[in-house]
């Protein structure tokens, strides 16, 4: 494929890298930055920076687009893009709330074209491997999930885009907390009711620090989840709780430690549980294995990415988190 790339700072630049490690072409970028999109383009041979990212989708030589802006504008480009017939890639969430994107999932059904969601986190290996054992039974019958995702800022993090709500739509359950409200979703199923605080404990900033949430799902299993920017070490934990045994991913490489899993599977007799440990060291191979499902789904294979739909379900998640909370409010 020939694939464009709008929004051109460190995920777009994964992205693309992941693109030409598969063999597609990068044949086209934009950025609100122009330098930015000239600067990435310079590494793909035959690549054209384009001023405005309509021209850019707009280009018959052009098969699919990657969406890699920040938040308020995710779902414009995408919804442009789609408009014009091409397939999209769109980092999450997606939009800053289900609503802006629920126009989108419309437009992609009436097009005909495929949208997938860079929810990355469900292509890691360790997430992989989890699902690959819950579908052939390894636990038994899920009970729960409980999940923790954050990290601790830098100097000048309250003062970023993230941390501006008509930018970013939200603050730390909008940004990580999705991730673990995906996962949940993926392995508990669609979620029937939802509990839950966001609070600001910590930064000096109009939008969440922490999210806090219950997710009841519609077969009776739970998710408990936590997002947070104040977690002073950075941190990824996911336990999938089943009637036979329990999944516990730790780490996703990098500052988080590296990637790990450990299956815990209860004996008759209970007591200590049998144990297996996997580890992931390495290169983080999720950018290319998520690209790759995009392919497939293209060509008709349902797959394992995470769709629209999945995205909307995400954000109605935190629309209603933020509703029970009067919006992001500042703890005493």
């Amino acid at each position: 494929m020939r694939v464009a790339i709008v929004g051109c700072g460190l995920i777009g630049g994964k992205r693309a890298k992941s693109i030409a490690a598969l063999g597609h072409t990068v044949a086209g970028t934009a950025d609100a930055v122009p330098e930015r999109a000239a600067q990435l383009a310079k590494s793909y041979p035959g690549c054209a920076a384009s001023a405005d990212w309509r021209e850019l989708v707009a280009r018959i030589d052009i098969d699919a687009v990657v969406v890699a802006t920040i938040n308020d504008s995710l779902a414009a480009i995408t919804l442009g893009a789609v408009r014009a017939g091409k397939h999209v890639l769109v980092e999450k969430p997606a939009a800053r709330s289900a609503d802006e994107l629920r126009p989108v999932a419309a437009a992609a059904k009436s097009a005909g074209v495929t949208v997938r969601v860079g929810f990355n986190h469900r292509f890691h290996p360790a997430l992989r491997k989890a699902r690959e054992l819950v579908d052939a039974g390894a636990c038994g019958p899920m009970m729960f999930v409980r999940g923790r995702y954050g990290h601790g800022g830098r100097v000048g993090y309250d003062r970023e885009w993230r941390a501006d709500p008509a930018l970013a739509g939200g603050g730390e359950l909008l940004d990580q907390g999705v991730h673990l409200i995906d996962l949940t979703r993926w392995f508990l199923g669609d979620v029937a009711s939802v509990s839950g605080f966001a609070g600001t404990f910590f930064w000096d900033m109009p939008v969440e620090d922490n999210g806090f949430v219950c997710l009841h799902h519609a077969g009776g299993q739970v998710g408990w989840l936590h997002a947070s920017c104040s977690e002073w070490k950075n941190l990824f934990c996911l336990e999938i709780y089943g009637r036979t045994g329990k999944l516990q991913i730790d780490g996703l490489g990098g500052s988080y430690g590296v990637e790990r899993l450990a299956y815990y599977r209860m004996l008759p007799q209970m007591g200590p549980p049998e144990t297996t440990i996997w580890e992931y060291p390495g290169e983080d191979t999720s950018w290319n294995a998520e690209f790759r499902d995009f392919e497939n789904a293209i060509a008709g294979t349902t797959g394992t990415g995470a769709t629209l739909t999945d995205a909307i379900a995400a954000l109605d998640v935190v629309a209603a988190v933020y509703q029970q909370s009067g919006g992001a409010k500042r703890a005493a």
